[in-house]
């Protein structure tokens, strides 16, 4: 239970419980399970939103209580990622740029382009709307484990996320994600679209990072949390109207 609260305390602004712990090794199983108290809370939120406002107000509201419970922490993520990726900057370059806290325009462009596209893809959910709200969030955070796992920690002199990449993780920490895997199954059609989106976006966002730089950072797994959020929302809408 320690670990679990040191990981809701890691990845939200949820203030629940006291951990004087913090050993990413055992926390980071538990970032599926935050994703489903993420998305838990979107759910319930999202239905009443829904008997107040009109659906293009409640995607927007979803989007925004999102940010809130994170804290904007993965956002600013796909921003520094988004500065220091773009173009062909060398290595070390493109490492010292995700490194600096200001903001660049790429950075810009990119977390209003990821907003966008989340705002668009809620928008168009229509059946089994709530299960999508609960599981994505999850599909989310479990991509994270797969990028500790098949990337290397790309700042030699250390940083932020370093810590979760001293030990290899096993299948045990794993085993969360098939929490959303099975909910998923409440879709049809739509969940086997989901889990295929998921790993193929999962497998391209692996290969370019370590193409591009070797390896992977904080930011970076950030960026991929939120990449992984943005387009699985709205992968799952994809031909909503056949569902």
């Amino acid at each position: 239970m320690r670990n679990l609260i040191a990981a809701i305390q890691f990845l939200t602004i949820l203030p629940i419980g006291k951990s004087e712990i913090f050993d990413p090794h055992k926390m980071i199983p538990f970032f599926p399970v935050v994703g489903i108290l993420l998305g838990g809370i979107l759910a319930v939120s999202d239905q009443i939103f829904l008997r107040l406002w009109p659906q293009p107000v409640v995607a927007m509201l979803d989007v925004i209580v999102l940010i809130l419970l994170t804290g904007a922490f993965h956002l600013d993520g796909l921003g520094d990622t988004a500065d220091g990726l773009y173009g062909k900057r060398p290595k070390e370059k493109a490492l010292a740029i995700m490194k600096d806290s200001r903001l660049g325009t790429m950075g810009l462009v990119a977390i209003i382009c990821g907003l966008a596209v989340k705002w668009g893809g809620i928008l168009s959910l229509d059946i089994h709307r709530s299960i999508v709200l609960l599981i994505i969030p999850a599909y989310a955070r479990s991509s994270m484990l797969f990028g500790v796992r098949f990337l290397r920690y790309a700042r030699p002199e250390g940083g932020t996320g370093h810590d979760f990449f001293r030990n290899t993780l096993t299948p045990y920490h794993f085993s969360a994600v098939l929490i959303p895997v099975l909910l998923s199954l409440f879709l049809g059609w739509r969940g086997i679209w989901l889990n295929v989106a998921f790993i193929t976006l999962t497998a391209i966002i692996i290969i370019y990072y370590k193409n591009r730089i070797g390896g992977i950072t904080g930011d970076m797994l950030g960026a991929m949390n939120e990449i992984l959020e943005s387009v699985l929302f709205l992968t799952v809408s994809i031909g909503g109207t056949l569902c």
